[in-house]
Formats: C-alpha cells, structure tokens, sequence
C-alpha cells in the first residue's frame, strides 16, 4: 500500500498537537513578500479511510489538489474526490469568484480511483484545460496505475473522453523508493511555447516514459523512454519545463539508492528524442523529489529535497540554477532554514516563476519526520536565485482543527502556480481521521506586482 515518505517504516500515524503559527492576517504582506486573500474552500468530503482493497476500497475523502493560473488570472483547481473516484475541475474568476456552478468531472470513471493530476491552463487560451492523472487500472502486472490524459476546449465546462498514454502493466504513476515504498503521482505536464504539450510518468518497475503531442492533445506520441531499465535505478518524481525556443528539460531522481542524486535531460528537438541524463550535483545524501522551471532567457531552475542521513530522515529545501549557455549548474544551496522549532523536517517543494524572474517555492513542513505534514512553508527570490527570502508559514495553512495535510497516496504533487504578473495560487488539503477532508486555494500577490 503506498503512503507518504513522511510515514515510512514508522508505525501507525499519531495525532501531534501542534500550535498556531503566528502569521500576517489576509491581505498583509507576509516575510515572503506576498500580500494574501482569504483562503477559499474548494471543495469538502469525509475523513474516512479504510483497507486498501483496490478499487474496492471503502474511502471517502477529497484530496490530490493541483493548480494552474493563466496570465489573465483565472485560477484553475483540480483534485480527487476518493468517495467518487474520479477527478474533479473548478476554475475561479480573478476576484476569487467560482466560474463553474459545479465542479466538472473530468475523469468518468466512478468504479476505478483516480489520483493526483497535473494540470495546464493555456496561455491566450481562456478554453483550453489540459489534465493528467493517474488511473488505478490494474492491467495485469504487479501494481496498479495507467496515465491517462483529458482537455477541455471550453474552459472546462466539458472534458473530451480521457486518452490512455502508458497502456502498460508496469503500475505507471508510481515512484519507487523501496520495493515496499513508494508514493504515487509520479509525473507530470508541460506546455510549450506553440501549444505542444509534453507528459512524463515513471512505473513501479522503474522506467522513466515521455509523450508529447503536437495538436494541443488529440494525438500522443508513443512512449519514449528516457531512463530506467533491467539493471538501473527506479526513475522516480519527475517534473518538465519548456523554454522559450520549445527546448524541454525534464528533472527526476531514482529509488533503491540512499544516496540519490538529481538527474537531468534536455531535448533540443522539441520532445523527439533527449541527450543522454547526467547527476546535477553528486551530494553524498538522499536527493529526491525535483522541481524544474525555466525563464525567458534560458535560465533553469531547480529545486529539491535534500536529506544528509538518507531516506525518511530530515530533510531541507535546496536550489540550483543553470544559466544559459553554461553546460553545469551551480552548486547547490539550502533554502528553507531557519525553520521555526515546531517543523522537524520540510520536503517535496514547489516551484515557479514570474515574467521578471521571480522564483517562488513552497514545501511540505512536517512537525515531526514520522507523521503526516500540517501546512506549507513559503520563501520568494526578488533577483534570479541569487538571494531568498527568510521562510514563512503560508497564512491558514496551520490549522489544527483541520487535522492534517491530506495527501494519503503520496507527495508528490504541484501544489503552486505563478502567472507572468505574480498572482501566486497555492493548494493544499487537509484530512482529520473520522472527521473531515478539504480543498483549500490560497490567492496571493507578489510584492510591487
């Protein structure tokens, strides 16, 4: 059964009481340099989970948010209701409005779960939304998983019938860590400057799988493996960008490794084939969990989670960046400290930009590296990945009566969206046992913006 690395191999989940953290109440700047509304609940279910039984599993809960902006402002919002098992869409107005009367489903498929999306919404575009999930269709091999794609060309009022993209019985959608360890939502999305879109996925038998389609998502490319293989490391948490001149670069790191690095991969033919992978940084730790983005000028960013003592250990927060034209990025450094003593641990970060190259990162804070994390931490670079911002606690995302960060099949998620003008969205869930899950969307804007 696959849960949160936040958890692994250590027993039972306990409820932690942990205190407010003192924040800027809505509509004040925070350290970060980002003015917030007032958080919006998306939408709402049980807290109920039980034995996992496949598709047959009693759960009833809403959780596996992912958000998407366009430069208009128009706020998109996806996620799993787990009592329904399908995929859910709403979309909000600039003002924070609701645009659709009732969040469409996306997925149409009531009787097989369906887990943590990534979402586009194009640019210029207000109709088109393009989605990928992860389908637990059990095809015949060990685990579960197919990737599968929807759009919508109406701004979401309606989504085409899902394509298929991995047709495989490898359990696509899973990052191994272990053979008994691994979180789902192992992939991602990507659109490129002329509106091709690009698909990565990993699988439980390790590979690393890339399909782009070059007519807005009528049309996939067959699977193209990048990495993995019989006597290679698990492929897992992969994440894409797409430059200006429609190169791709795709970050990723592996399984079965205490020491795991970041690799990267760069395709300079808009997607047909990708120069060989190479380690952005050999560290000595546990690297895991990327996030990739690149600016107009080529620059590309990364962030990831760091652990000196190896997997389900302590981790922080670090950044490097790859300017153009140079062939090695820099050497990495740690970004999320000083936390407040109330976080033992942050993981699995966010990533992105704005037009002026503003880098804003958020991450998981977990009080305590056995247990599930409670809210998002937050910090913003005003000078390219020079400098940071000291970290703070995105405002109401500490919430104890709310129990905890919903995330039950895995962290690996997109959780934050920055449009060119530095309107932040940011989402989360939240999951009290027996009690309650939530959809949250927190609105922001960038300081000066």
């Amino acid at each position: 059964m696959p849960v949160p690395i936040a958890r692994m191999g250590r027993g039972l989940f306990v409820l932690f009481a942990v205190a407010l953290i003192a924040a800027p109440a809505p509509g004040r700047a925070d350290p970060s340099g980002v003015t917030w509304d007032a958080k919006i609940e998306v939408a709402s279910g049980g807290g109920y989970r039980g034995p996992w039984r496949m598709n047959e599993s009693a759960f009833n809960y809403v959780d596996d948010p992912t958000v998407a902006i366009d430069e208009q402002g128009f706020v998109g919002v996806a996620w799993a209701d787990q009592s329904r098992q399908d995929i859910f869409f709403q979309v909000y107005e600039p003002d924070g409005k609701k645009r659709l009367g009732e969040p469409v489903n996306v997925s149409g498929s009531p009787r097989i779960f369906s887990w943590l999306p990534r979402m586009v919404i194009a640019s210029g575009d207000a109709g088109g939304v393009y989605i990928l999930w992860q389908e637990i269709v059990f095809s015949g091999g060990s685990h579960g998983g197919e990737i599968f794609f929807a759009r919508s060309t109406d701004g979401g009022k309606t989504f085409g019938d899902p394509i298929n993209l991995s047709n495989s019985i490898a359990g696509d959608g899973k990052g191994r860590i272990t053979p008994r360890y691994w979180h789902n939502g192992s992939l991602d999305l990507a659109m490129g400057p002329q509106g091709d879109l690009y698909a990565a996925w990993t699988e439980y038998e390790g590979n690393l799988w890339f399909s782009r389609s070059t007519d807005r998502g009528d049309n996939f490319s067959d699977p193209l493996r990048v990495a993995g293989g019989r006597d290679a490391e698990p492929a897992r948490g992969p994440s894409l960008a797409v430059d200006a001149e429609g190169a791709v670069y795709l970050a990723w790191t592996v399984g079965e490794d205490r020491a795991a690095d970041i690799r990267f991969a760069k395709s300079v033919d808009h997607g047909r084939t990708f120069g060989k992978p190479r380690i952005v940084f050999e560290s000595g730790g546990h690297s895991d969990a990327p996030k990739i983005a690149v600016n107009g000028k080529g620059t590309v960013h990364l962030v990831y989670a760091e652990s000196p003592a190896g997997p389900f250990e302590r981790y922080n927060i670090w950044y490097t960046r790859l300017n153009e034209g140079e062939r090695t990025f820099e050497e990495p450094r740690e970004i999320s400290s000083p936390q407040t003593e109330q976080f033992e641990s942050v993981s699995f970060p966010a990533l992105s930009l704005d037009s002026e190259d503003n880098i804003y990162v958020i991450w998981e804070l977990f009080p305590s590296r056995g247990n599930y994390p409670r809210g998002l931490g937050l910090t913003y670079s005003s000078d390219g990945g020079r400098t940071f911002a000291s970290p703070s606690v995105i405002p109401g995302s500490v919430d104890p009566a709310l129990g905890v960060n919903g995330s039950q099949q895995g962290l690996l998620m997109r959780k934050l969206a920055v449009n060119g003008a530095g309107a932040v969205a940011v989402v989360n869930s939240t999951f009290k046992r027996n009690r309650t899950s939530r959809i949250w969307l927190f609105r922001g804007l960038a300081a000066g913006r």
